[in-house]
């Protein structure tokens, strides 16, 4: 299973560095919504890294299905925070490890 890794240039940058080689700089919103649609799809992805921040200005639906996801898992990263590691944790274990 691959990494893919979804964001800006300067996002994907150090991704790249480290040798991940899936790597979409999406130009707007709609083409960042249609990489992840397809990512959901696509069994050789096994972890999708978006920017928090970008993950957020998805829509809901496709928010909800992402958060839904097993398979591939969606890490959303970044210096904002955010809890939908925490809670795919939780779901997933059924424990709050923070705690």
């Amino acid at each position: 299973m691959e990494i893919a890794v979804v964001g800006t240039s300067e996002f994907t940058l150090g991704f790249q560095l480290v040798g991940v080689t899936r790597l979409h700089n999406p130009a707007n919103d709609e083409e960042m919504a249609t990489i992840l649609r397809s990512m959901l799809g696509d069994k050789e992805v096994g972890i999708v890294v978006i920017d928090a921040a970008d993950l957020t200005r998805m829509p809901d639906k496709l928010r909800r299905q992402m958060s839904d996801s097993i398979s591939p898992t969606i890490l959303g990263i970044g210096t904002e925070e955010d809890n939908t590691l925490r809670e795919s944790i939780k779901s997933a274990l059924g424990v709050d490890l923070w705690k």
